[in-house]
């Protein structure tokens, strides 16, 4: 049985979707059954089946298959550089405060619930308790801001980053 990702973005799980709509569509377009592609592509009917439905578990390999035995290959592209607005710079991801304070992140403040005596901490402790704890981290109820802060944190330092 495969293993199970620890945490998948919401961003990565749509990548997913459509990646499994277009290979579904393009199967379709060339009259291939599931069936035929499957086997053709060494896999299951069930794996196919995940894999045109987005199944963030289906292994690189099998979606590679899959792409071959279709006539499809796969291409990495840079995404568009984002424009900078002079006017929020909360929305910067690469702008990080010098200090990072306990008291306006509270998702780090649980992470960090053995640290006493300490109300704010560096970028790159804050990054590491983030990346050591980031399994105990509640996805559902992080804030916005929070969410940009591990995002910048992870632009700023992603030569040392690991888990996050």
């Amino acid at each position: 049985m495969p293993s199970k990702l620890s945490t998948i973005s919401e961003a990565v799980a749509n990548h997913a979707m459509a990646v499994g709509k277009q290979i579904r569509a393009h199967r379709k377009t060339l009259g291939v059954s599931a069936t035929t592609a499957a086997e053709t592509a060494g896999m299951s009917r069930v794996t196919w089946y995940r894999l045109e439905k987005g199944v963030t578990s289906v292994t690189m390999g099998a979606c590679l298959n899959a792409l071959a035995v279709l006539g499809l290959e796969l291409k990495i592209t840079t995404p568009p550089v984002r424009e900078r607005d002079s006017d929020n710079d909360a929305d910067h991801l690469d702008t990080i405060p010098i200090r990072i304070a306990f008291a306006d992140y509270p998702q780090l403040k649980q992470l960090a619930w053995q640290i006493h005596g300490v109300d704010v901490l560096s970028p790159r402790e804050a990054l590491s308790i983030y990346e050591r704890s980031w399994r105990h981290l509640d996805l559902e109820a992080l804030e916005p801001h929070e969410r940009q802060l591990i995002d910048a944190l992870r632009l700023v330092f992603s030569g040392d980053v690991r888990d996050v």
